[in-house]
């Protein structure tokens, strides 16, 4: 599967950005959805899920200032930032869990990263 970002950029202290993630070129069903992010020095972590049936869940640093959705037509999932801080800096990738009857869900599916900026 290939997973495709776009939306990220360069914005004040208190703006917002919303992030695509488009997944295509597997015949398989995507289950849960969801955006992790990598800041320079850091870990990568978690930021939102949005599974197979329309539950999410959000990391608490983003909690009331996040939204994740879905558009299950196009295999899309999307995030909405609102309120952002300079501690939101980081690449954001998008993570898919693909599923194949008779076998673990795989989640090892990462788009590039898009690269989002919060100016102070």
């Amino acid at each position: 599967v290939q997973l495709v970002e776009s939306g990220g950029g360069l914005v004040q202290t208190g703006g917002s950005l919303t992030l695509s993630c488009a997944a295509s070129g597997t015949t398989f069903r995507i289950g849960s959805m969801g955006w992790y992010r990598q800041a320079p020095g850091s870990q990568r972590e978690f930021v939102a899920v949005s599974s197979s049936g329309g539950a999410t869940n959000y990391a608490d640093s983003v909690k009331g200032r996040f939204t994740i959705s879905r558009d299950y037509a196009k295999d899309t999932v999307y995030l909405q930032m609102r309120d952002l801080k300079p501690e939101d800096t980081a690449v954001y990738y998008c993570n898919a869990g693909v599923i194949v009857t008779g076998r673990p869900v795989n989640y090892d599916n990462w788009g590039q990263g898009t690269q989002v900026t919060v100016s102070s």
